[in-house]
């Protein structure tokens, strides 16, 4: 198939091969080959062939799965918030410079410097909630080799961890274990840096702290007359490591450099149990 068609299709296949010996005659791409060929995006589509009873089957596991989270979801969004015009008016209308044409600008100038529009380049204090990390019994090093990005990807990673050098929230390392850096692009353009800690999280003993349901907090809601929302700038590099943790949360990025953070980045699978408890604790 040379287009690019998203969705499920019904083929006849003229020869379809019946029997295993058959299969494994079929031309092979090595797995190494594989991966470079995706990471560099010349590989533009993959398509799964199944049988039809195992697609029957596929449909149906997934109209249970998403009946199942339609119950547990309270968002109320529509389709028209996953149109790629509509999440870039919604990210740029929290921008200061839109917010000149809300009646409560006035407001918002009298209260500025309790409202900054960047997180203080600095290491944290001690705010009494780390995040600590418990690997499974038996765990060892945790690594993932990194791979070549674009030139102009790599530029924004050195640049990231440029200014988390300066904040102090990363140094250079030594430590054994590694995770790789890339980037996806964000809706209203620019990157955004991935910390791929795979290995690491799949190591990594889960916390069990609740984490807000939306449901809950929708209907705790109800007959309030007042709504606000606020977005915790940073928020995670706000929280400091257990020391003993930081050699674990090392990255490698396309350049050549290992970084190990001092701080807790995104990423991490306890990460969001270990921020809700901090804003418990604060609250």
């Amino acid at each position: 198939m040379t287009d690019q068609r998203k969705g499920c299709y019904i083929l006849d296949l003229v020869t379809p091969p019946k029997s295993a010996s058959e299969v494994v005659k079929l031309p092979t791409l090595e797995s190494k080959r594989f991966l470079q060929d995706l990471r560099s995006d010349v590989i533009k589509q993959i398509c799964v062939l199944v049988t039809e009873d195992e697609y029957v089957a596929d449909i149906r596991s997934a109209q249970v799965f998403a009946k199942r989270e339609r119950v547990l979801s309270s968002s109320s969004m529509d389709d028209s918030v996953l149109n790629e015009k509509t999440r870039i008016k919604r990210y740029t209308s929290q921008f200061c410079e839109y917010l000149k044409t809300s009646p409560l600008y006035k407001d918002w100038v009298e209260f500025r410097d309790d409202l900054p529009e960047s997180v203080p380049c600095e290491l944290t204090k001690d705010k009494r909630t780390r995040h600590e990390i418990e690997l499974n019994h038996g765990s060892k090093y945790c690594v993932m080799n990194q791979w070549p990005l674009p030139r102009e990807r790599v530029t924004e990673i050195d640049k990231l961890f440029a200014d988390r050098l300066d904040a102090g929230h990363v140094k250079a390392s030594t430590s054994p274990h590694s995770s790789p850096t890339f980037c996806v692009r964000m809706a209203a353009g620019g990157w955004r840096i991935v910390l791929a800690f795979n290995k690491l999280n799949a190591a990594t003993v889960s916390a069990q702290t609740p984490i807000p349901r939306k449901d809950v907090i929708i209907d705790g809601m109800a007959k309030s007359t007042i709504f606000s929302s606020m977005d915790l700038m940073g928020g995670f590099y706000q929280i400091l490591m257990r020391e003993r943790e930081i050699p674990y949360i090392v990255v490698s990025t396309p350049s050549g450099m290992l970084w190990e953070w001092l701080v807790m980045p995104q990423g991490l699978s306890n990460a969001p149990a270990t921020f809700n408890r901090f804003v418990t604790n604060l609250l």
